[in-house]
C-alpha cells in the first residue's frame, strides 16, 4: 500500500500501527511532502525498527516517468506508468512560460466520456488513478521544484474521479502537506453536476469548465456529456455560489471554423453567463494526425483562424466577459489540449 496520498490523520494512525508515537505521523507527513523521500531509508528522524516496519507493510508510491519528450516551445511530456498495473499508463505535461510553470496532471487512465474532438478518447477508460499516482505526476518529473501552476486538464474527467482528486488537493494545499495556496490549482470538468457541487464545496481551487458550444443541440453532438448533465443546469449551478473573491471560474472554448465562433454563437454566450463574474479561454483547434482520428467529429475538422479567434475574444471582453486566447504548448509532441493519448509508450 501506498503511502503517498494519506492524511495526516491517515499517517498517525500507520505509525501506531507499525509501533511508533502518534506525532510520527507528523513526520512521515513532512517526508512525503516536504522533503518529497523516496525511500523510508531516508526518514532518519524515525527508529531503524520503525522504518523496517514500514518497510513490510508499506511503500512509498514514488516511480520516475519511464518516458519523456521535448518539444521545440520547451512543452515536455511524460510518460507515467500507473502504480497497480504494469499494462496502464498516463501522461502529464510541463510548460514553463517565463516566471510560470504549469503542469498539467491526469486523473484516469484515458476518459469515458467520449468528447468527439478530444483525441484521449480514443484510448477508452482504463481506470481511477488513486491520489498516488496524481500526486507521483507533481512530485516525480524532474521539474517539480520550479513548478508554480498546477492544472488538472490531463487525461480524464476529474469531477468521475473526484474521491480522489479531493485527496490529492487535499495534501497539495495543508499545512501539514505542501502547503500550497488553492489559486494556484485548477481543475476542470465537461460538467458533472454532482461532482461539481461537492468541489466547489469542498475545494477553493479554481474551476474551469470545457463549454465549446452555449447551444445545447450542437453542444451534444461534439460532448456527449450534454444529453444527461445540460450546460444550463451546469450554469444555473455555479452561479449559486460567489466567485468574486479568492476563487475563479472560466470556462475553455475550442474554436471551429464556422461552427462556433459566429455572432450567433458569441450573443449566446454571453446571454448564458450573464451576471457570473468569470473569464473565457479560447482555444485553437489542435486536430489528430492519422490515424488517431476515427473518434472525431466531421463537424469539428477545422480550427477557427487567428483574425476570427481575434474578433470573438474582442467581442466578448467588450461585452463584459474577459476572454483570452491561449497559446497553444507542445503540439509537435502530442501535448496540446486534447492530444494526450500516450504516444510516448510506442
Amino acid at each position: 500500500m501506498n503511502l503517498l496520498g494519506k492524511t495526516l490523520e491517515e499517517l498517525q494512525t500507520i505509525a501506531q500501527e507499525v509501533g511508533l508515537q502518534r506525532f510520527a505521523g507528523k513526520q512521515l507527513a513532512e517526508w512525503l511532502y516536504v522533503r518529497r523521500a523516496t525511500s523510508f531509508d531516508e526518514m532518519t528522524n524515525i527508529s531503524l525498527k520503525g522504518r523496517e516496519a514500514l518497510k513490510a507493510r508499506y511503500t512509498i508510491g514514488r516511480h520516475a516517468p519511464v518516458a519523456e519528450a521535448l518539444s521545440k516551445d520547451g512543452t515536455k511530456k511524460y510518460l507515467f506508468r500507473v502504480s497497480n498495473s504494469e499494462a496502464v499508463y498516463i501522461e502529464s505535461v510541463y510548460i514553463p512560460d517565463d516566471d510560470r510553470a504549469t503542469l498539467c496532471v491526469s486523473t484516469q487512465a484515458g476518459c469515458k466520456m467520449g468528447c468527439k474532438f478530444c483525441m484521449t478518447g480514443t484510448l477508452g477508460f482504463h481506470g481511477h488513478l488513486t491520489a498516488a499516482d496524481i500526486l507521483n505526476q507533481i512530485f516525480s518529473i524532474p521539474d517539480a521544484d520550479k513548478l508554480t501552476n498546477i492544472v488538472y486538464m490531463g487525461e480524464g474527467e476529474p469531477m468521475d474521479n473526484l474521491d480522489n482528486v479531493l485527496r490529492s488537493l487535499e495534501v497539495m494545499t495543508s499545512a501539514w502537506g505542501c502547503a500550497w495556496s488553492p489559486k494556484r490549482i485548477t481543475v476542470s470538468s465537461v460538467g458533472i453536476t454532482k461532482g461539481l457541487k461537492r468541489f466547489i464545496e469542498e475545494s477553493d481551487c479554481h474551476l474551469a469548465i470545457s463549454l465549446h458550444n452555449p447551444f445545447r443541440i450542437e453542444r451534444q453532438e461534439v460532448m456527449p456529456i450534454e444529453k444527461v448533465n445540460h450546460l444550463s443546469d451546469v450554469i444555473a449551478l455555479i452561479k449559486q455560489y460567489d466567485w468574486t473573491h479568492q476563487r475563479r471560474v472560466s470556462f475553455e472554448y475550442i474554436c471551429w471554423s464556422g461552427v462556433n465562433d459566429t455572432p450567433k454563437h458569441a450573443n449566446e454566450l454571453l446571454r448564458l453567463l450573464r451576471g457570473l463574474d468569470c473569464r473565457i479561454n479560447l482555444i485553437r483547434f489542435h486536430a489528430s494526425p492519422a490515424p488517431i482520428a476515427n473518434n472525431q467529429s466531421p463537424i469539428v475538422n477545422h480550427s477557427s483562424n487567428e483574425q476570427q479567434m481575434e474578433w470573438l475574444r474582442d467581442y466578448l471582453t467588450e461585452h463584459g466577459i474577459t476572454t483570452t486566447i491561449r497559446r497553444s504548448r507542445g503540439e509537435d509532441i502530442l501535448a496540446a489540449c486534447g492530444m494526450l493519448v500516450n504516444a510516448l509508450k510506442n
